[in-house]
């Protein structure tokens, strides 16, 4: 009830705030302006006994390959005096991990630059701490190289064990490595060389889209701004590189008033949180919130027999003790009021409204529920 009452109060200060003006750099990204996703494949050494072992026999093939490659040659022959059987070696690395790396380039990177990796085990290692990648090759979607990653893991993860027993908090068998990777080659972008450049805005919105061609055009002039849809616009700029970065500058400090957000309820069923944005308007409707609770409760008790019966026949068993089972049966219904929402209602009636008949989170998530299934909740609603 707290909770609810406190989200109200909230949400009466946001209504009653103005309108504000926002940068067009919040608002929107440049088309062709782009992080690229990066992958590789490697190992991970110096593991204390916690890696894949010979158990995945991939980690011990890629430390072998690679060993090759550096001039140690491991592929000998055991032989069993026995059996007199040439068996190949197999390698148990314990120590040793093999693991998937992924990375996110970011747009304008170039050779040189570091940027962040994420290393996570794909074998049976339990735990990369205390571990390293050994150098690894990061490609992006059409195959190419454009980073190395290497260096020490560090690990969010927490654990300790003792006397047989063990704790541990957060997840062992991912890491992660600042400054990892040194980019190797630049991603090229239509942006030096494209006659315009597209802004799209961050939500699908016309009335948005629409105030940042006007404010363009009100700057600059009229026909440098032209919307494409509802989600595009285009912007005629400078050819010379220079000027084109400038220009662009300006462009996204231009303050902009956004159109206002489609009406919308959140709803996290996990968690009981409810969010409703100040849009959310209901229709006529009638809510009431109680239930019927059905209680039976039963006492087990003992008969005795009557000591006045008739002595049993010859053979018979008599007067006997038995054990009987009563049940009380009781109905109760919660006497909670009827609350009438009337057209046009607000935000602040609707929690206030269900502030009044006292409910809980989850009674408060059926309630929109059930006012978006009879057509009277004039909002989406999201349950997450």
């Amino acid at each position: 009830m707290k909770r609810l009452i406190l989200i109200a109060q909230l949400f009466v200060l946001v209504w009653a705030q103005p309108a504000w003006a926002d940068r067009i750099k919040d608002l929107t990204s440049v088309a062709t302006v782009r992080a690229n996703q990066l992958l590789g494949y490697g190992l991970v050494i110096g593991l204390q006994g916690s890696g894949d072992g010979a158990d995945v026999p991939f980690a011990g093939q890629s430390l072998r390959s690679m060993l090759n490659q550096l001039g140690v040659s491991i592929d000998g022959t055991l032989s069993d005096f026995d059996a007199g059987v040439s068996t190949k070696a197999t390698l148990d690395v314990k120590n040793v991990a093999a693991v998937m790396v992924t990375a996110e380039l970011p747009a304008f990177a170039k050779p040189g630059q570091t940027i962040d990796v994420n290393v996570s085990t794909i074998g049976k290692s339990t735990s990369l701490r205390g571990g390293q990648l050994i150098m690894t090759r990061l490609r992006g979607v059409d195959g190419s190289v454009y980073a190395i990653a290497q260096g020490a893991l560090t690990m969010g993860a927490v654990e300790a064990s003792a006397a047989g027993s063990s704790v541990s908090t957060g997840v062992t068998t991912s890491g992660r490595i600042p400054s990892g990777a040194l980019v190797e080659r630049a991603v090229e972008t239509a942006f030096d060389k494209a006659d315009t450049v597209v802004l799209n805005t961050r939500t699908h919105d016309f009335t948005t889209t629409n105030a940042i061609v006007n404010a363009v055009n009100e700057k600059f002039g009229a026909g440098v701004a032209k919307a494409l849809d509802g989600v595009s616009l285009t912007l005629a700029v400078p050819q010379e590189i220079s000027q084109r970065v400038a220009f662009m500058s300006m462009i996204e400090n231009i303050d902009v008033i956004p159109g206002e957000e489609t009406a919308r309820v959140v709803v996290n069923s996990r968690t009981g949180t409810v969010v409703i944005n100040r849009n959310v308007r209901v229709t006529a409707a009638a809510v009431t919130h109680g239930g019927i609770t059905v209680k039976i409760s039963g006492t087990n008790e003992v008969s005795q027999a009557n000591p006045f019966a008739p002595p049993a026949p010859p053979g018979g068993a008599g007067g006997q003790t038995a054990a009987l089972t009563n049940a009380d049966v009781t109905v109760s219904e919660a006497k909670n009021p009827m609350f009438l929402f009337k057209p046009g209602v607000d935000l602040r009636d609707i929690v206030d409204a269900i502030n009044q008949i006292g409910a809980t989170p989850s009674a408060m998530i059926a309630i929109l529920e059930a006012l978006k299934r009879a057509g009277s909740l004039r909002a989406d609603l999201l349950v997450i």
